[in-house]
């Protein structure tokens, strides 16, 4: 079982990059005149998910650049709550290092969302092992600690920055997360598939609970799936059929969890989230979504997961709990929660969306 520390300074300790996200709503990028800015991160969104929603203690290891980008960023990571520790960088005014910008529209009906990014001289991307003082970071405690696949993607030194974090935070008894989060693009850039499945499995075996799909775990960790035949995006028969070959490759691994999801059209998605915890397979229950922004969505079901797992929760209310925080997520605009933890709470055990007055 996981053994989960009862008490810390932090309740979960993120790493990752942190960028913003220029959004423009339902008008293509190539036709806005103007954009909302979120700021995000799938580490971060974790974090601050955690912090405003759940209301727990949570930090953020991450580049930091000293110009007005970066003091929006650093105003946003106050906001949710979330207590920064940074590696910090001076912009030369024109060049860089910059904070990483990703570019949407949310699409409508038959039309769906596209995504671009501006990753060019990341901050992030030029965090190495030694650049953060996990012994002091930790000095208070720390339960929980979590990682991503993208940041792994990001350059040949950002592996090592998790995998120091993770051996410190092993050390101080934490569990330890990754989002397998795979993105082809990152990973051709940064050395193609066999760089990608090398890179991710020396980081999975110092990791406690995996967030990922069957793809993720196909492409980034190059497990073989079984012969199955799935009806649906929504059926868990490929995901539970690969548990076998996890337990055997990955015996450290004690949860892997992920979000199913049946796109219909850009606003309306069918929703549900498996896990599989030590043997055993717990399926949430299925909803129709009326969604407004999808980005997010993942990382929103990851936080109401781990939230779960934190406080006691049984393993199948832990993943109700993540379910309905990631569907409630994708009602919002933005990449980061504004529901409570009630609100979360009431739709989890079956709540509507009748009005409450």
């Amino acid at each position: 079982m996981l053994n989960v520390p009862s008490s810390g300074a932090l309740d979960l300790l993120s790493l990752g990059a942190l960028v913003h996200r220029l959004d423009t709503g339902i008008i293509p990028f190539r036709k806005a005149t103007e954009c909302r800015i979120h700021v995000s991160g799938g580490e971060f969104n974790v974090a601050a998910n955690l912090s405003d929603c759940f209301r727990l203690n949570t930090g953020v290891a991450s580049a930091m650049v000293n110009y007005p980008v970066g003091d929006l960023i650093a105003e946003r990571v106050r906001a949710m709550g979330v207590k920064p520790f940074y590696k910090r960088f001076d912009h030369d005014g024109v060049h860089g290092p910059n904070m990483a910008t990703v570019f949407s529209d949310q699409g409508l009906g038959v039309r769906a969302p596209v995504v671009f990014y501006n990753r060019s001289n990341e901050a992030a991307a030029k965090l190495k092992a030694g650049d953060f003082d996990w012994k002091t970071i930790m000095a208070g405690g720390v339960r929980w600690f979590h990682s991503g696949g993208i940041f792994a993607a990001l350059s040949a030194t950002t592996p090592g920055v998790i995998i120091e974090g993770m051996k410190a935070a092993k050390a101080a008894g934490a569990v330890t997360s990754l989002d397998l989060n795979f993105r082809a693009k990152l990973w051709q850039i940064s050395g193609g598939l066999e760089t990608a499945q090398k890179t991710l499995r020396s980081i999975v075996e110092h990791v406690d609970v995996l967030i990922g799909n069957e793809e993720d775990l196909q492409k980034g960790l190059g497990l073989k799936g079984p012969d199955v035949e799935t009806k649906s995006k929504l059926d868990p028969t490929a995901f539970f059929g690969m548990m076998g070959d996890v337990a055997k490759q990955l015996p450290n691994v004690k949860v892997v969890a992920t979000t199913l999801r049946e796109v219909h059209s850009t606003n309306r998605h069918d929703w549900s989230a498996v896990a599989w915890v030590e043997g055993q397979t717990h399926v949430a229950p299925t909803c129709e979504l009326d969604v407004l922004d999808r980005v997010g969505g993942g990382d929103g079901f990851a936080a109401g997961f781990i939230y779960g797992l934190l406080t006691g929760e049984s393993p199948a209310d832990s993943i109700k709990l993540g379910w309905a925080h990631g569907a409630l997520l994708t009602t919002f605009p933005g990449d980061t929660t504004m529901s409570t933890v009630e609100q979360v709470r009431d739709f989890a055990k079956g709540g509507s969306a009748r009005i409450q007055r």
